[in-house]
């Protein structure tokens, strides 16, 4: 339990630090990023927030808050408190055309700054729970790593970084973003934005 909450820590914080980011968009207050290593595609969402990093980290550390701003998310429910910093969320999300709505178990993963110049961190990777196995009303998908880190720039506001390794399970939401068709990744953004201002 100890080495997957370190491992969902080090992994975001792994994929962060990674040079050679391309910008794919740039909106007033977000910006878009990818990020290609062989077959592994990663982006990376960039939020100018007009609050202090502390409450946006209250606010986006609880994950059962994001339905008010991510449509994808249909239900969100704890099912385990690992710990004060670490729990265990059943996410179900909505289905894309001709396919059947998918579902989550992810642990999520809290960290607050050792030092001031380090971010807040929100990780979050899928693991197995016996208590909830796969069922026939949903497709599991799996999420590798994906997570939050924000960081201040002063007493009134911050930037906010949304990570995502995309796995087969999340790139249905993300294709025809990827693609330019869509605007579901701008859109879902500057919903996190209104919703933590």
């Amino acid at each position: 339990q100890a080495y997957l909450s370190y491992s969902n820590i080090a992994a975001l914080a792994h994929m962060a630090s990674k040079s050679g980011w391309d910008i794919i968009k740039t909106l007033d207050n977000v910006k878009i990023w990818t990020h290609k290593e062989g077959a592994v595609l990663s982006f990376k969402v960039e939020m100018q927030v007009k609050v202090p990093s502390h409450v946006a980290f209250s606010l986006l550390s609880d994950f059962r808050l994001r339905q008010r701003w991510d449509r994808h998310f249909l239900t969100c429910e704890v099912l385990r408190a690992v710990s004060e910093e670490e729990k265990i969320y059943h996410v179900t999300a909505a289905p894309t055309t001709g396919h059947k709505p998918r579902d989550f178990v992810i642990l999520v993963s809290q960290r607050q700054p050792c030092r001031p110049q380090e971010p807040y961190t929100v990780a979050m990777r899928s693991v197995n729970l016996r208590a909830v196995p796969p069922s026939l009303e949903f497709c599991r998908s799996e999420i590798l790593c994906a997570g939050f880190q924000i960081h201040s720039n002063g007493s009134s506001s911050c930037t906010v970084c949304y990570f995502n390794q995309v796995t087969s399970g999340v790139m249905p939401y993300l294709a025809a973003n990827l693609t330019g068709s869509s605007k579901s990744i701008e859109d879902t953004a500057l919903e996190c934005i209104k919703f933590l201002e």
